[in-house]
């Protein structure tokens, strides 16, 4: 089946009530997802998606544009069905994320019960960054988001290996241009690394505007890859967005209008 390619279950839990499929950054595989899976409450499985052209699926060209990719994940996707599910985008994965929302929208069978989007600005305030894809230039660019992707850059072999998966991405999202449409009618949570330069919490206050449903905004410690300093603080704000149902209104404290939770 497609669905074999694209997902991976690094901790599989078929009995599960729900089910949260992550959606990896710029450069990144499911693997980025490894250790989020055994910090999730036992009820809920996690699924990463594994985009073409990475790890195991190496061989593989990604396809031309990121609404091509939104399109086949979406057909990917639907043999899942059947269980509550949830959608986590962590920076560039956050676009794929809301663009497959909004494919699955009038045909998936259950509603999705929430999109958590991480590290990334509302689809409509993207901007090119003007990338030439030269090699000093894409150094440059993972130094700047911080992270473990040094780790990469300062080998030299391991960078010739995510070099090319990076400029493949990145390509996505320098052609990527926001469609306007029907909003959605899935909540929103937005996470925020609040040393974040290029998603800082403010750009994420955009995103209540792409859903008729409540939207809770989170500002949590750290930069761009703020999951790598407190994962199992993230991990708390998507167990209690996963265990609300879905008629509940947030609590004051963290819904859009009133402050950002930490």
């Amino acid at each position: 089946m497609a669905s074999d390619r694209w997902f991976r279950a690094p901790l599989p839990r078929p009995a599960a009530r729900a089910r949260l499929v992550c959606f990896p950054f710029a450069g990144g595989a499911a693997s980025a997802f490894r250790d989020w899976a055994a910090l999730l409450p036992d009820d809920v499985e996690l699924i990463a998606v594994q985009y073409p052209g990475r790890q195991d699926r190496a061989g593989e060209d990604l396809p031309p544009d990121l609404p091509a990719l939104a399109d086949r994940l979406a057909a990917a996707l639907r043999p899942l069905a059947g269980r509550s599910t949830a959608f986590l985008g962590h920076s560039m994965g956050a676009v794929v994320a809301f663009e497959v929302a909004r494919r699955l929208r009038p045909r998936f069978p259950a509603p999705l019960a929430r999109l958590f989007v991480s590290a990334c600005a509302a689809p409509p305030a993207l901007r090119p960054r003007g990338l030439r894809f030269e090699d000093g230039e894409l150094r440059d660019y993972v130094r700047s988001m911080g992270g473990a992707g040094g780790e990469a850059v300062a080998d030299d072999d391991l960078w010739q290996l995510v070099r090319p998966v990076l400029a493949g991405d990145l390509r996505l999202m320098e052609s990527y241009r926001y469609d306007p449409g029907a909003p959605l009618a899935v909540p929103i949570t937005t996470l925020a690394g609040e040393r974040d330069q290029y998603a800082p919490p403010a750009s994420m206050r955009a995103w209540r505007e792409l859903s008729l449903a409540p939207t809770d905004h989170h500002v949590l410690p750290g930069g761009h890859f703020h999951f790598e300093e407190d994962l199992p603080a993230v991990v708390r704000v998507l167990a209690a967005g996963l265990g609300e149902p879905r008629s509940r209104t947030p609590e004051p404290s963290v819904v859009d209008g009133g402050r950002d939770a930490i």
